[in-house]
């Protein structure tokens, strides 16, 4: 966790989320508008397509995206095609695709594509030669493609039958894309609005009891939540909270020593100097909190176009406008944060913060969210987080706090070997 990470956060944490936040759009028909090659006839409907060439080249296939990317912000997608006609060669093919790919050639002859093949049976990751895969499919069958997000892989089915996997060699957003290349040949694609053959929801199921099963698997060593909550609480400056739980573990859980970092001078990095500092945030007395910072951590603050000073100086623009003082925070804003203008990582947020000068109730607005109190909660976790005070501190040397390197430790030190 880094400084932009608190910068980020204090842009976007406290806006209220949106059905767009909160659900991805999915493809729903055939892409009718961008990059349609001329050898494809869609249907009215936007769910079927029919070849208008001849065949005769590489270069003239019927091919299809859908009108929206795969979601990826899930375990998986799949989507259906039905072969109503394999025409006269049975070229049709079922595939991903991005943005770039040059329509009018197959999915899975063009670098960045994946496309599993009917006539052949061959599944082609972006070159013209195709690799064994799984059975050839002609008229009457349903095909499906789909992205397992967890494993990386696509996977393909026949008439609901789990063909197989490949590895998902490609990155960035992937539309659903279906050919056809030989006359007659016609499928009807299904995003979803009509059930599957496929039993999808089983299939989500069981991969999710294989995330369940490999978590259960994991070995947590002895006291290691104990170690965890103490380890939060101590990081971002919970002193009354970190001595009732010390209080109420004490008789259960046996005492772990924290080991003393880079030479500080006690093992709670100073923890009171921070619940003040948080304290002060907390209230909104921003300017008591950046005397108390040059105080005990000059380091923080010496630079006055750091990330640090940024969120102090947001902060203390809020807190005048939060209390009417307009005349103030503009005279503030132009003192303080002109001097981020221009400066790409706070260009955004510099704006959003005058912004608040612009509307009446500013409480109500687009920019309203800049006024909850949990605003004040984010630039107290900067601040008061281990992450940032010791690598500041030490002239930017120093971990972060690792999951992952405490688990080895601790495994280390159970089997009493070198790691």
């Amino acid at each position: 966790m880094n400084n932009s990470y608190f910068i980020s956060k204090f842009h976007h944490s406290s806006k209220l989320p949106t059905m767009e936040d909160e659900e991805e759009e999915s493809p729903t028909e055939l892409n009718t508008i961008n990059g349609l090659s001329g050898f494809a006839l869609i249907s009215p409907d936007k769910i079927s397509v029919k070849y208008s060439g001849v065949g005769l080249h590489g270069h003239d296939v019927g091919v299809v995206q859908a009108n929206k990317a795969a979601p990826c912000k899930r375990l998986a997608y799949y989507f259906e095609m039905y072969v109503k006609d394999a025409g006269v060669k049975g070229q049709v093919a079922i595939g991903f695709t991005t943005d770039t790919f040059r329509i009018a050639r197959h999915p899975g002859w063009e670098l960045n594509t994946c496309g599993y093949h009917g006539e052949d049976g061959l599944i082609y990751l972006g070159k013209r030669q195709g690799e064994p895969f799984g059975p050839t499919y002609s008229t009457g069958d349903t095909v499906g493609g789909g992205i397992n997000y967890d494993s990386q892989e696509f996977f393909f089915t026949v008439n609901g039958t789990l063909v197989g996997t490949v590895s998902k060699y490609i990155k960035g957003p992937l539309f659903p894309t279906v050919a056809v290349h030989s006359q007659n040949e016609e499928v009807t694609v299904n995003f979803g609005q009509e059930k599957f053959a496929f039993d999808f929801k089983g299939y989500e199921e069981s991969e999710m009891n294989k995330q369940q099963i490999a978590i259960e698997k994991i070995s947590i060593p002895p006291n290691m939540s104990h170690k965890l909550v103490k380890d939060y609480l101590l990081h971002y400056g919970y002193e009354e909270t970190l001595h009732a739980f010390d209080l109420a573990t004490n008789s259960t859980i046996p005492p772990i020593p924290i080991a003393r970092e880079n030479g500080a001078q006690d093992t709670l990095y100073a923890l009171h100097e921070r619940k003040i500092i948080r304290q002060l945030i907390g209230k909104g007395e921003i300017d008591a909190a950046l005397a108390k910072l040059r105080d005990c951590y000059p380091q923080l603050v010496q630079n006055n176009k750091s990330e640090v000073c940024f969120l102090l100086h947001c902060q203390k623009f809020i807190e005048l406008v939060r209390i009417g003082a307009l005349e103030e925070a503009v005279k503030y804003g132009r003192l303080e944060l002109a001097k981020f203008v221009g400066l790409t990582a706070f260009q955004d947020i510099v704006e959003d913060c005058f912004g608040l000068l612009v509307y009446e109730r500013p409480q109500e607005s687009n920019v309203g969210y800049f006024l909850d109190e949990s605003q004040r909660e984010v630039v107290a976790d900067a601040l008061t987080g281990c992450c940032l005070e010791l690598r500041l501190l030490n002239d930017g040397q120093g971990e972060a706090f690792s999951l992952s390197r405490l688990l080895m430790n601790n495994s280390c030190k159970r089997t009493k070997r070198t790691c």
